[in-house]
C-alpha cells in the first residue's frame, strides 16, 4: 500500500474509532500473533495423547488412592504391559505370587497404568479383592444381582482380581471362580491376578488347591507371565506394597 494510502487508512481508521468512543464501544486491538503450534485432532499424534488422558482417567478411578503412584518396575510385569497394549487378545494373564507385603499389588496397579499411558483404542478396568468379590457375588434380595456382578467380571476388558487364595475355599467359591475364569479364559481377556499362594507346591498349599484341578488346567495355558515376588514385609518400613 503507497504512503497516502497508508495515512488515509490510519486517518480513517481513528475517525472510526472516535464515533464508537462517542456510542460507548471500545475498539480491541488485534491480539499479537500466537507462534504455539495449534492443536490438531486430525494429527495422529493428538489422537494418542487424547486416548491416553482418557485411559489415564479411567485408571486412576479403578485405583484406590494407595497405589494412585503405583508403576510397573519388574522387567516381566513390563512387558506383559506391552503385550497387552500392542496385542490384547495375545496377552493372556499375568500372575504375581509372593508372601504378604512384597508388592504384588503395586505392580499389578503398575502394569494397569503402563497400559493406559500407552494410548490403547479402548481402556476398561475393573479392579478388585476376592474376598470383596466373594461378598459381592452371594446371593442377596435383589434378583438377578449377583448374575449381573458376575457378568461385569467376566467380560469386562481388564480384570485384577487382587489376593486370590485368601478366603476361605467351597465348592460355592470354586464354582463361582471357574464360571469367571472360564470365561475370560474362552475368550482370551486380559487378566491380572495376585495371591499369596505359590503357583505349585509339593510340600504345602498352593493356588492350585484353592481354585480346584478345573481352574488350575485353564491357568496353566492362561497365565503367560509368573512373577514369583520375593523379598520382606514392605508394610513393616512404612511403604505401600
Amino acid at each position: 500500500m503507497a504512503e497516502p494510502e497508508r495515512a488515509g487508512s490510519a486517518r480513517s481508521m481513528r475517525a472510526l474509532e472516535r464515533i464508537l468512543a462517542t456510542k460507548g464501544i471500545q475498539v480491541v486491538p488485534d491480539s499479537p500473533a500466537d507462534d504455539s503450534p495449534e492443536e490438531n485432532p486430525g494429527d495422529r499424534e493428538w489422537h494418542h495423547r487424547a486416548r491416553a488422558e482418557y485411559a489415564l482417567s479411567r485408571w486412576r478411578t479403578a485405583t484406590p488412592p494407595r497405589f494412585g503412584d503405583a508403576e510397573a518396575t519388574v522387567p516381566e510385569v513390563m512387558a506383559w504391559a506391552d503385550r497387552a497394549l500392542a496385542d490384547n487378545a495375545a496377552a493372556g494373564a499375568l500372575l504375581l505370587t509372593g508372601l504378604t507385603g512384597t508388592g504384588k499389588t503395586h505392580q499389578a496397579y503398575g502394569a494397569l497404568r503402563r497400559i493406559a499411558a500407552g494410548g490403547p483404542e479402548r481402556f476398561e478396568l475393573i479392579a478388585v479383592n476376592s474376598a470383596d468379590m466373594y461378598g459381592n457375588l452371594r446371593p442377596s434380595h435383589v434378583m438377578g444381582a449377583a448374575e449381573r456382578e458376575l457378568r461385569k467380571l467376566s467380560e469386562v476388558q481388564y480384570l485384577l482380581l487382587d489376593d486370590l487364595g485368601t478366603a476361605k475355599t467351597s465348592e460355592w467359591t470354586e464354582e463361582v471362580t471357574y464360571r469367571l475364569i472360564n470365561y475370560r479364559y474362552n475368550h482370551c481377556l486380559p487378566t491380572i491376578i495376585t495371591s499369596n499362594l505359590p503357583a505349585r507346591d509339593d510340600n504345602g498349599p498352593d493356588l492350585t488347591d484353592f481354585v480346584g484341578a478345573r481352574v488350575a488346567s485353564r491357568l496353566a495355558e492362561m497365565v503367560t507371565s509368573l512373577v514369583p515376588m520375593i523379598g520382606a514385609d514392605r508394610r513393616r518400613g512404612g511403604r505401600a506394597a
